[in-house]
């Protein structure tokens, strides 16, 4: 929880200095371009935790691994690695694009349901809770059978659960009692 914490506080950071120099695209692409490596690549991952790499080591290898990357982003890399927190730069990532989402008035969730859904029925459910949010939605979508039918809405710290699956087990917890 702290580590998240302090990585929404170096995104926040982050995000402040970009809107400030007017190079948010320019970032928002290198960090997309980072995590992608992240993902990709165990070593990278590995050097990124590793804590016997001195500082100075790891700042010259994102040089030559993150070639292309606005200085901005690279001067930014330099000093949570000179802070020790480098094992914190994906979730850094992570937070900014967050944040930037919010900055631009887009709150971001996602659906399941237990069946894919038509564009029309999709409709529908974000007319219905649209109002409930400030911003305009946007929802990731993905199909879990397991769900019966209906569907399970996740957004920022709310959850709307219309699945069957759900259903059938509140009503045997009624009948339980």
């Amino acid at each position: 929880m702290a580590s998240t914490k302090s990585a929404a506080r170096y995104a926040k950071a982050l995000l402040d200095l970009t809107l400030e120099n007017g190079s948010v695209e320019a970032v928002e692409k290198d960090l997309i371009r980072f995590v992608h490596v992240v993902k990709e690549s165990n070593d990278f991952r590995i050097f990124l935790n590793s804590p016997v790499v001195r500082d100075d080591k790891k700042i010259a290898i994102y040089q030559l691994v993150l070639e292309g990357f606005n200085p901005l982003t690279m001067q930014f890399f330099a000093l949570v690695t000179k802070n020790g927190r480098e094992q914190l730069l994906p979730e850094i990532a992570a937070q900014f694009e967050r944040q930037l989402m919010k900055n631009r008035g887009i709150v971001s969730g996602s659906i399941v349901s237990a069946t894919p859904l038509t564009e029309k029925t999709k409709q529908e459910i974000l007319d219905r809770i649209a109002p409930a949010f400030e911003g305009s939605l946007q929802l990731s979508e993905s199909v879990d059978s397991s769900l019966l039918g209906g569907f399970v809405i996740r957004i920022e710290d709310k959850q709307i659960d219309a699945s069957v699956a759900n259903k059938l087990k509140e009503l045997r917890q009624e009948l339980v009692k």
